[in-house]
């Protein structure tokens, strides 16, 4: 049973955005909660809604626990979806009349409804913002996200061969020569909710496009996709810019203090070498008032050594570092949407699902980089903890 999040809702409301966010998923199993730049996609959509100043109330309709919780942490209102409008057959539609009459029972009555897509990673709220305001002003009844294009499109004919849908394939006309149509990303569609009810469908009345840049319409139906998508987020300004928010900083050890070598001597003892740059870019840190953490599973009391000559706190000999450091947040009363984590590892996994800021070395193993919102240029023990100082040093600037 999903636990629902009765969130506060004025019954004057005009706008409210519906992200539905089913939990199963075929062609990438548990698609809403994958993260692309540190962020799961739910909550990528969820946030684009809150940034958007014309949308006035977020809510997430599941059938998910998982996706309920997380939704609610984020401060979104969440609506239970019943098993008959959860099923692959169900339509968009029958979950926005659901959520629609799930509020409406509060006394809510929007004028404006945003159908939002978690599966769209990179919306951008001055979009979204711009057709909630087209359809508030009553300039259109249905506005849906679309990029330009000015590709050829080409069908099989009835009688085998392909045939131009969008030109005349006799006249080949330049580029600055033709009109371009819009191809829709699926993002979002925003529709007056009088229209939307009668209608029973998402394109009614005037239908106008809300154009969007190429770079963002990119969604997520496959694997290949979503690493398309984690790649493209990596080279995107804004993860970098929220690391102002870094309040804490929790690293690995072996891996990113060192670049995961030991040197082991003939009676068996061990020992590793570190980096100088690393240790100064933690006394900045420290200086700056971030909270620092050592966090390692190897029992070697060298980890606890360095930590004390660098004044960091330090947990080591750690099995399962997420709880260990889930237990460290809550000792603490630590947010973990303000922590950062840097790790090399699958045992990072763990950690790195935890909080706001997951991050990883250069030379991190696969996995981790593919969860990770900032990559190091560095390998781990050659200067990568000095590059995440720096970043978060100067996005405090």
């Amino acid at each position: 049973m999903v636990q629902r999040v009765q969130s506060q809702i004025d019954s004057k409301v005009r706008t409210v955005a519906v992200i539905p966010a089913r939990g199963g998923s075929k062609g990438v199993p548990g698609k809403n909660l994958k993260r692309i730049g540190g962020r799961s996609l739910v909550r990528r959509a969820v946030e684009a809604c809150q940034q958007a100043l014309n949308v006035d109330f977020v809510i997430v309709s599941t059938d998910d626990e998982d996706i309920a919780a997380h939704a609610g942490a984020l401060g979104a209102h969440v609506v239970e979806r019943p098993p008959e409008l959860s099923g692959d057959n169900a339509t968009s539609e029958s979950a926005l009349v659901h959520a629609l009459d799930e509020i409406g029972a509060e006394g809510a009555e929007p004028t404006v409804v945003a159908f939002v897509q978690c599966t769209s990673p990179f919306i951008a709220p001055e979009g979204l913002d711009e057709a909630c305001r087209r359809v508030l002003d009553g300039r259109a009844d249905s506005v849906f996200a679309a990029v330009e294009t000015y590709d050829f499109m080409w069908r099989m004919g009835e009688s085998g061969g392909v045939v131009g849908l969008n030109h005349d394939q006799a006249e080949r006309l330049r580029r600055q020569d033709r009109r371009p149509d819009w191809r829709e990303t699926g993002a979002f569609y925003v529709m007056s909710v009088s229209g939307f009810r009668a209608a029973n469908h998402r394109f009614f009345g005037r239908i106008e496009v809300q154009p969007v840049a190429a770079a963002d319409a990119i969604e997520i139906d496959t694997p290949e996709e979503l690493d398309l998508a984690r790649a493209q987020a990596r080279l995107r300004a804004d993860f970098n810019v929220g690391l102002a928010g870094v309040d804490v900083l929790v690293t690995d050890f072996d891996g990113v203090h060192t670049d995961d070598r030991a040197i082991v001597s003939e009676n068996g003892s061990e020992s590793v070498i570190v980096n100088r740059r690393d240790g100064h870019g933690l006394k900045l840190l420290r200086q700056a008032g971030v909270k620092l953490l050592i966090l390692s599973t190897e029992r070697n009391p060298v980890v606890r050594r360095r930590a004390e000559k660098l004044g960091v706190e330090c947990l080591h000999g750690i099995d399962d570092k997420g709880s260990a450091l889930a237990a460290w947040l809550a000792e603490h009363d630590l947010d973990p949407a303000s922590v950062a984590y840097l790790g090399n590892d699958v045992n990072d996994l763990g950690c790195l699902e935890i909080v706001g800021f997951p991050m990883c070395v250069a030379d991190a193993a696969t996995e981790v980089q593919q969860v990770s919102g900032f990559v190091t240029k560095s390998n781990g023990g050659e200067g990568a903890i000095r590059e995440v100082a720096d970043a978060v040093l100067t996005a405090r600037q």
